[in-house]
């Protein structure tokens, strides 16, 4: 069930100036709106784009026009986060990493869950595969670099869709998937992702992150 405010909100001129709280508190009920199966991952893509480009109210209330909450930009101060977050990730500098890489040679490996990234991580695949998943994942750096080999082979990362993501990675007879690229939320995590598909695929991908599914 979702919670209606306990009394409306004061209207506010919707040529105002949006913030950056406005903005991040709008992104939020997008997100919990993909949970609740409301919204599909490329409709919050779309709207999570034009979030962060939105100056004023009035960009900001049609994109959550259709949702059961109150379509114009939330007010007021953001929630308190627990010392050591950043956007609602958890950076842990100092914090040993989980493991510092993924090997996969006529094998695979996967690393998922909660775990701890380091701020290098080096994923290899030859005639194998590899899955990377990050929307559970403890990060030692506000930047966290990614390089991907796959000969022969395929590695596939998951990036939380709140993430800053730059893809620079090349495919030389394979596929090296760019369309993940784009900005995230004040204050989140970057992940650089860099690397070489040679006759194999590396594909990443946008999705939710599981505690913000779950919550």
């Amino acid at each position: 069930m979702t919670n209606l405010p306990e009394k409306p909100e004061p209207a506010r001129p919707p040529e105002m100036r949006a913030s950056d709280a406005d903005r991040d508190r709008v992104a939020q009920i997008l997100r919990d709106a993909v949970g609740e199966g409301r919204l599909t991952l490329d409709e919050v893509d779309e709207r999570l784009d034009a979030v962060y480009k939105a100056r004023t109210y009035a960009d900001l209330e049609p994109l959550t026009r259709d949702l059961p909450v109150s379509g114009s930009a939330p007010v007021g101060p953001p929630a308190a986060r627990p010392a050591g977050t950043a956007g609602g990730f958890v950076i842990a500098p100092g914090e040993t990493p989980t493991w510092t890489n993924g090997v996969a040679i006529m094998s695979g490996f996967d690393r998922k869950g909660v775990w701890t990234v380091p701020e290098t991580f080096t994923a290899f695949a030859y005639w194998g595969g590899g899955d990377i998943d990050l929307r559970e994942a403890r990060f030692t750096s506000k930047t966290v670099h990614i390089t991907a080999v796959a000969i022969m082979g395929g590695i596939d990362i998951i990036v939380p869709d709140d993430v800053n993501v730059r893809v620079t990675g090349v495919g030389i007879m394979g596929g090296f998937d760019h369309l993940a690229s784009g900005p995230g939320v004040p204050g989140a995590p970057e992940i650089v992702i860099s690397g070489l598909a040679f006759w194999g695929g590396v594909d990443v991908k946008r999705r939710p992150r599981r505690r913000a599914v779950r919550d």
